[in-house]
């Protein structure tokens, strides 16, 4: 029915309750009380809104609402007469004058001489004690349909319907504003293969038999949770009504249940982050609400405590094809680059369609994005959104040009980029991915002293696969309290996920570190942080790089998962002559600078030679250039004084070599 029609009907069944309490007010009250006025008003409200009333027997919100709880007879009544003072402001002025506290609702005791006239009330309404029970045990008080209000005597209480209610009855998307309302989106291209997964179609199933079960997501990410909800809800025919509610508070669950049978919908409860490490995880209970219900809740938020059925719904897997279809679907105009938007953006079909809307968005405002590229910019800018603290997202441009490392650490890196490009031919194609049971993710470790190129690296590695840097500031994300680490590094690989950016890890020995024996509840936590991150290691799709100084320090555990481990040393004379180079453009130089004589003489790691360089540069500057070889020097002998090392001195004087040291380093 449409929306005039169903409030239509539902004022139509109030106004036969409200002709029955006319027929009350004139037989059981005296002409000097005012009823025969009152039940006039009531007659004539009454006969108006039944002749309003559509000609129909359609199955209105009413109905639903009874059937969906069992209501009987009398608690329906109950329920309609809670609502008349909601109908018009002369029937709240109506109860108002029969009300001993002259407030607008209708007492108990007028619905028990209402409710036990004979009229078809029903057998538990007869007589005062069960409508008693009714009001202390029944099911629309037990399920917060019905509520009395002011605790005083039984029956000078007022009854009154659940919250924004009526309104619901009436047809209207009215909500109680103290719960947040969760928005069900459409369903997005690409699940199609999800949805054939067996423990999906039993999802599926549970829905559509209407059976009292609770259906149990575990995620953290609500977008993919919410995309999840509605394609199951759809294969089952059915709709959802979705709110955020604590686990614990049982009022608000059966509200969100009692507003989504007025709409014939499956409630959908979306359950807050899990508690603080050390307190108790909630017991949700949903023992007593009807028919299916779905819960999406992070791991370790909520533990069923019903004998009521519990289904857990995988979220995963999708596959290639699957995002592959959801680019296309999301973006058709670039149907033809999906699969290269798949390789680099593996996202969740939820994830594509967010993208495309950004997409879309920026279209009308003249702003074209038709390359690969330009899609990145966006993903970017939507995971940059909610970075979390201590992680910085970079768009690298760094060459290999600019890498200076001995032919085996560098050739490592060519293999590790080579490994990503190719993943999808080698463990999709050829079988690998289930053969060998191989990973998609590569994972680097960089280790070596500090100032021997590992961030640099890293970025020269970004560049090559075209993608961007997650930059993560270790000291911000490990935590002394119990179980942050873990939440921290949590929301990091999520935005890498999403993203597909290349994660570095700086100071890695500070999370992977050694685990200990057991000698406390501190060794305990640690030694489950490092064994999460262990997991999580295993279950990213991307490339991970971890830089430490003490690769004595890393758990060798951790080290068996890796598939690079690349050694960053100290630069030779070589090397470090290049170095000089790479820093230092020529045009800059005087005449006396000797490079050959700087890296003769200064062994130091080339974070020091860069540093060094534009020093000199600054010295230069007041003088309008160029840069000498004094400046050079001094600059080198600040770098030996912060770190707290005796200078090798000043080089002796030579004549500069033409050779470069580029030439002869390749």
């Amino acid at each position: 029915m449409s929306e005039e029609r169903v409030s239509r009907a539902l004022s139509a069944h109030a106004a036969e309750l409200a002709q029955r309490l006319a027929a009350l007010l004139e037989t059981t009250c005296s002409p000097e009380s005012g009823a025969p006025a009152a039940a006039g008003f009531l007659r004539e409200w009454a006969e108006a809104s039944i002749g309003a009333a559509p000609g129909t027997s359609d199955r209105g919100p009413l109905d639903a609402l009874v059937e969906q709880f069992g209501l009987c007879a009398a608690e329906r009544d109950l329920l309609l007469l809670a609502g008349l003072p909601e109908e018009h402001e002369g029937l709240a002025g109506t109860f108002r004058s029969l009300h001993p506290r002259s407030e607008p609702w209708p007492t108990v005791g007028l619905a028990a001489l209402l409710l036990g006239d004979g009229t078809g009330a029903g057998d538990t309404a007869q007589d005062r004690p069960g409508l008693r029970r009714l009001l202390a045990e029944g099911r629309a008080v037990r399920h917060g349909l019905l509520r009395t209000v002011h605790e005083r005597t039984f029956y000078e209480r007022g009854l009154v319907p659940a919250e924004r209610l009526w309104d619901a009855l009436h047809g209207h998307d009215a909500w109680p504003p103290a719960i947040g309302r969760v928005t069900v989106d459409e369903v997005p291209a690409g699940l199609e293969d999800w949805l054939a997964l067996p423990a999906v179609r039993r999802a599926v199933l549970a829905l559509r038999s209407g059976d009292d079960r609770t259906l149990l997501l575990s995620t953290a990410d609500d977008v993919i949770a919410g995309s999840r909800c509605a394609a199951l809800a759809r294969a089952a025919g059915r709709t959802l009504t979705g709110a955020r509610v604590d686990a614990t508070d049982r009022a608000a669950i059966a509200l969100v249940s009692a507003h989504a049978a007025a709409r014939s919908a499956v409630p959908l409860l979306v359950l807050p982050a899990p508690p603080e490490a050390g307190q108790p995880v909630p017991a949700l209970d949903t023992a007593d609400l009807p028919g299916p219900v779905i819960v999406c809740a992070p791991s370790g938020a909520v533990r069923p405590v019903s004998r009521r059925p519990v289904l857990g719904v995988p979220l995963g897997p999708v596959s290639p094809g699957s995002q592959r279809g959801a680019w296309q679907a999301a973006l058709p105009d670039l149907s033809e680059q999906a699969g290269l938007l798949t390789a680099r953006h593996p996202l969740d079909p939820s994830l594509i369609a967010e993208v495309a809307a950004d997409v879309r968005s920026l279209r009308l405002l003249s702003a074209p994005v038709s390359e690969p590229r330009e899609i990145s910019d966006v993903i970017r800018g939507r995971a940059g959104i909610t970075l979390p603290p201590g992680v910085q997202l970079v768009t690298p441009g760094l060459l290999w040009d600019r890498l200076v490392l001995p032919d085996e650490s560098r050739e490592q890196l060519r293999d590790a980029v080579a490994r990503l490009k190719h993943a999808s031919l080698v463990l999709d194609d050829w079988g690998f991915l289930d053969g060998a049971r191989a990973d998609r993710g590569v994972r680097l470790m960089f280790t070596g002293p500090p100032g021997t190129g590992k961030s640099l690296a890293a970025e020269v590695v970004a560049t090559a696969v075209d993608t961007d840097l997650l930059v993560v500031d270790v000291s911000q994300v490990v935590s002394k309290w119990l179980g942050e680490t873990e939440k921290n590094l949590a929301a990091v690989f999520d935005v890498a996920e999403r993203t597909q950016a290349v994660l570095m890890l700086d100071e890695a020995d500070a999370l992977f570190a050694t685990r200990t024996g057991i000698t406390d509840s501190h060794d305990r936590y640690a030694n489950l942080e490092t064994s999460y991150l262990l997991q999580r290691m295993d279950r990213f799709d991307g490339l991970v790089v971890l830089a430490t100084n003490l690769r004595q320090n890393i758990d060798a555990a951790f080290l068996r998962r890796l598939d690079f481990v690349v050694d960053f040393p100290l630069p030779d004379e070589l090397q470090r002559r290049l170095l000089w180079e790479l820093h230092l453009p020529e045009p800059t130089l005087d005449d006396d600078v000797n490079l050959n004589r700087l890296a003769a003489l200064y062994p130091v790691p080339g974070g020091w030679i860069r540093n060094a360089a534009i020093a000199a540069a600054f010295l230069a500057a007041p003088s309008n250039g160029p840069i000498h070889q004094e400046h050079l020097v001094h600059a080198m002998a600040r770098e030996y004084a912060k770190a707290a090392r005796p200078f090798p001195g000043r080089p002796a004087t030579a004549p500069a070599s033409k050779e470069t040291a580029h030439e002869r380093y390749t």
